[in-house]
């Protein structure tokens, strides 16, 4: 069984203040892109994952496609698997590659196993793996609060624009973001600047952890600037970054101006 778990990216993220439980409330958008990984798998004698295309930092046992095998298998007794997964979202770029591979291999194996779990329970299986893996049960447009697995569906705002990703293969530590990331002034939030036209986002639309990565990691407020530069209407970084993405009317082509990066671009449906 094949199938191939997408990346996302933030429109907006507002840092509203640190939990008890260690966590933050937030607010974003996340917004569904169709940059993708390939994750595969087989029924095997024992469970085994190879992951190819780009390396995935960190021990193998905590990826988060091993933790859900895990997590289905200490709850329904699955046989195991031989997974094989290609990479193609940059890993520590704020795109959400990891929580995707995670949720798409909980309903394809829920699917492949006739385990019969309902968007419910899988979104409670998939708070288990990562704060923002909820948001790929659904796979749609949705403000996200709470940690990320309190969703609100919105409809899309993207339809027929043009997107460029732009990653400088920069690793950024989620967990070591949050400790730099603190509440900003309150304005407009992401829920609400997103009803705005496009062009009105790069006064409304604001990432809170952009402060800190980007006196952290210069490079990706340069980048930042390159894209308004172009003539991008809206420019953020996605999550606590390193991905870089803008927003355009119409094509175009960027690819001269990162030589050394990743950049990935497309219409958006």
């Amino acid at each position: 069984m094949i199938v191939f778990p997408n990346a996302k990216i933030n429109l907006g993220l507002s840092v509203l203040r640190k939990r008890t439980d260690g966590y933050h409330d937030i607010e974003t958008v996340s917004y569904p892109v169709p940059l993708h990984d390939v994750l595969e798998f087989l029924p095997a004698e024992e469970f085994t994952l190879s992951v190819y295309g780009l390396k995935i930092p960190g021990k193998a046992e905590d990826n988060l496609v091993v933790r859900a095998w895990r997590l289905l298998r200490d709850h329904h007794q699955i046989p195991p698997v031989e997974v094989k997964l290609l990479k193609a979202i940059p890993p520590g770029s704020g795109l959400g590659g990891g929580s995707s591979d995670a949720v798409f291999f909980l309903k394809a194996m829920n699917e492949f196993f006739g385990l019969s779990l309902d968007e419910q329970t899988l979104a409670r299986y998939a708070l288990l793996l990562g704060s923002d893996c909820p948001f790929f049960v659904r796979n749609t447009p949705a403000v996200a609060r709470g940690r990320g697995e309190v969703l609100k569906k919105i409809i899309p705002v993207l339809t027929g624009k043009f997107i460029i990703i732009v990653y400088p293969g920069i690793f950024v530590n989620t967990s070591e973001a949050y400790l730099s990331a603190f509440p900003l002034q309150p304005g407009t939030s992401p829920e609400k600047a997103v009803e705005l036209p496009v062009t009105q986002w790069r006064d409304q639309l604001h990432n809170d952890f952009e402060s800190s990565v980007f006196e952290k990691h210069p490079l990706l407020k340069k980048i930042k600037d390159t894209l308004y530069d172009e003539g991008a209407a809206y420019a953020s970084l996605t999550g606590s970054g390193s991905a870089v993405y803008a927003i355009f009317d119409k094509p175009i082509n960027l690819k001269h101006k990162f030589p050394d990066f990743l950049v990935w671009s497309k219409i958006l449906k």
